[in-house]
């Protein structure tokens, strides 16, 4: 009679410290553990519906300003800073930690429609509508003993008249020049009080200037005539144009990808372009009902941001056709500048309603310290979930968001449109000679001609 023993060796169970996991052996053989696939899909449903439950991605408001915030800037230099700037002309450093005024910059007479920092964070750049570029020192102290102080307003280093109205500025990347966008782009030096370049295409106001991330002389803008250009400092004229049928009012490039930019559009929609090929958009990103105001990316290039007039924040992937997640308070009002947190962590959204809001860039992420066994818990549970996110009922789940009845209302008044436009668009197809009508798709709809 054979008697089998099952033996093992000691060296793999004994724990070598107390705080050690105790390790467990377990056979992962199909045949054995039939129900495996039943138990992990009860687990993803219970990962997507704790998901919503724990779902509380409002952290907290700032308060202080007293008219609309229009613009923001990161600071690269501090993790948790930011600039805002406001219609009355008050510019505050904020600290997202203690969500806290720590020092303010005054002197901008009108509405300051633009603000931007230098890549080693040392100079603040502003301008408004009341023809003024401000360069003020940015605090090299610490933001806790910066709010110590009893006088914490700065003064500029420098304040350069101009001809005409401002709307937006930003500085080139490891560079000292910084562009403004107004009745035309000028080009400037930190050390000269006037531009070193201007460019001019069209008549219209400029509205938005974005210098690339990976090739620091090249810019895009977008104005008032419906069209976005792209600018390089190396060439005498603008090199090329694509004109829509909507304005454009940002404009931000992917720091990962930087041939590729993102457009927000006042049609609802934002269009991601390969600004090697500006006849049709990369992809669309629908489900604004109303303008999309301003867009900001993720430092890691994977998602971006997106405030709207419809009174809500989305955030998007940089190839998703619908947001994942939406943002909104019964208190904020229309939003006008959104900004991701340099880690990628946070959302800062700045409204109508004099208010900057901070929010998780994850709805139902952990906030505070994580152990490593929690760590890797979350980390299976998301596995699982993206292993049956295609299944009816997870799925169902996930894409779930709560939305305002003013906005859901008019979300569905919008797809009736668009259905209504569809079939009208089939039925003139179908009672026309065949071939006279060709259907366009939706990245090239909306663009009516590329200028070169």
């Amino acid at each position: 009679m054979k008697v089998k023993v099952i033996s093992r060796s000691t060296d793999e169970f004994t724990r070598e410290r107390s705080q050690d996991l105790q390790r467990v052996f377990r056979n992962f053989d199909p045949s054995l553990r039939t129900q495996e696939k039943a138990v992990e899909y009860v687990r993803a449903l219970n990962a997507a519906k704790l998901d919503k439950i724990f779902a509380r991605p409002f952290i907290g408001a700032m308060d202080g300003h007293r008219d609309s915030i229009k613009c923001m800037a990161k600071n690269p230099n501090y993790l948790k800073a930011i600039f805002s700037g406001s219609d009355d002309g008050d510019i505050r450093l904020w600290d997202l930690a203690s969500r806290r005024t720590v020092c303010r910059f005054p002197g901008q007479q009108g509405a300051v429609q633009g603000l931007t920092v230098s890549t080693d964070g040392s100079v603040l750049v502003s301008c408004g509508s009341d023809c003024t570029v401000r360069l003020w020192n940015v605090p090299d102290a610490n933001l806790a003993d910066l709010d110590s102080l009893s006088d914490n307003s700065a003064k500029p280093l420098a304040v350069y008249v101009w001809k005409n109205a401002f709307r937006a500025v930003d500085h080139q990347w490891d560079g000292e020049l910084f562009a403004t966008a107004g009745a035309q782009v000028d080009i400037w030096n930190h050390n000269r009080s006037q531009p070193v370049n201007t460019f001019d295409w069209g008549t219209d106001t400029t509205i938005s200037v974005r210098f690339n991330p990976g090739e620091p002389n090249v810019l895009a803008t977008s104005a008032n005539d419906r069209s976005i250009t792209l600018y390089d400092l190396r060439m005498s004229s603008p090199a090329r144009k694509v004109i829509m049928r909507t304005k454009t009012n940002s404009i931000a490039w992917n720091p990962m990808e930087p041939m590729n930019f993102t457009a927000a559009n006042e049609d609802c929609n934002c269009y991601s372009y390969d600004a090697r090929k500006l006849d049709e958009a990369k992809c669309v990103h629908k489900d604004h009902v109303s303008a999309v105001m301003d867009i900001d990316f993720s430092p890691t290039g994977r998602e971006f941001v997106t405030g709207s007039y419809d009174r809500t924040v989305r955030i998007f992937q940089y190839i998703g056709g619908h947001s994942q997640e939406v943002y909104h308070t019964k208190r904020m009002q229309r939003v006008f500048c959104v900004k991701y947190s340099c880690d990628g962590s946070y959302v800062i959204s700045g409204s109508d309603d004099t208010n900057l809001r901070l929010w998780k860039a994850k709805a139902s992420e952990q906030l505070g310290v994580v152990l490593p066994r929690e760590k890797k818990k979350q980390e299976y549970l998301e596995a699982v979930k993206n292993r049956y996110k295609h299944l009816p009922e997870v799925k169902r789940i996930v894409r779930h968001r709560h939305l305002p009845k003013p906005i859901y209302k008019a979300a569905n008044l919008r797809r009736t449109m668009i259905e209504a436009e569809r079939r009208k668009e089939q039925r003139r197809k179908a009672h026309s000679a065949p071939g006279s009508i060709v259907t366009e798709s939706i990245r090239k709809r909306r663009i009516i001609k590329e200028v070169e």
